[in-house]
């Protein structure tokens, strides 16, 4: 630890402090019952199926293939599909407007891990942390607030008109810390996450989640940690 002197936190967000998967299955499960979709495919189906979706499309943005739209309007075209699929068995299914808007909303209300407030109130204690999100600026403040997230500073990839893991994304919070990348720390539980930060010379952690993209055996980030607690305590802070 000696080696590692840093002066800001920076956190993803989606998957690494909130649980994006279990709020996603709670807003399908959800339009499934208030339309009615007895023939729904399973919720797993769908939930891969929006998945897919957003990581395609923004990766088509970041590579220049699409015009860049904010993450509301990428979750309401995965809402979208997510609906026709959900009532592809049923033809006489019309999806409600409404229950379509609300499902694309699902996005905003993720639960946070057990250990996401506790840790990042610990962590606050020591050093200013910085949200770095894929999730627009308008979802990123409703995600926060369900969620109780605290930070100094929340920061939108809707900011750079990109997103993860484009460099322009990670330079929001080097610009915004006013520090050198190597004293920012980049928290994440996805290692293409922390392999774009540490192209910018972000220094990395990775925190396991169960829903996360974990390291290969390539991979060589400065901090490993089981949880929120684990991390805070490896770098000192009580």
């Amino acid at each position: 630890m000696a080696e590692l002197t840093i002066d800001a936190v920076v956190f993803d967000v989606l998957g690494t402090l909130v649980d994006e998967p279990a709020g996603l299955r709670a807003g399908i499960s959800a339009f499934a019952r208030a339309s009615a979709l007895e023939a729904a495919p399973g919720t797993e189906r769908l939930l891969l199926l929006w998945q897919r979706h957003i990581e395609r499309e923004q990766r088509r943005i970041v590579d220049g293939d699409r015009p860049y739209l904010p993450s509301d309007a990428l979750d309401r075209e995965a809402a979208e599909a997510v609906a026709r699929a959900a009532g592809a068995e049923d033809p006489a299914a019309v999806a409600d407007p409404d229950a379509v808007e609300s499902l694309a909303r699902a996005a905003r209300r993720l639960p946070p891990w057990p250990d996401t407030v506790a840790g990042l109130a610990r962590l606050a204690g020591r050093f200013p942390l910085i949200g770095l999100s894929n999730a627009s600026r308008t979802a990123l403040l409703e995600l926060n607030a369900h969620a109780g997230l605290r930070w100094h500073q929340a920061l939108s990839a809707e900011d750079a008109r990109t997103y993860k893991p484009d460099p322009a994304v990670y330079r929001l919070a080097v610009t915004v810390a006013g520090l050198p990348p190597e004293r920012l720390l980049m928290v994440a539980a996805h290692a293409w996450d922390l392999r774009g930060a540490q192209a910018l010379g972000l220094r990395t952690a990775y925190v396991a989640r169960p829903v996360g993209d974990p390291p290969t055996s390539s991979d060589r980030f400065d901090l490993y940690a089981e949880d929120l607690a684990d991390l805070a305590g490896q770098l000192g802070v009580s």
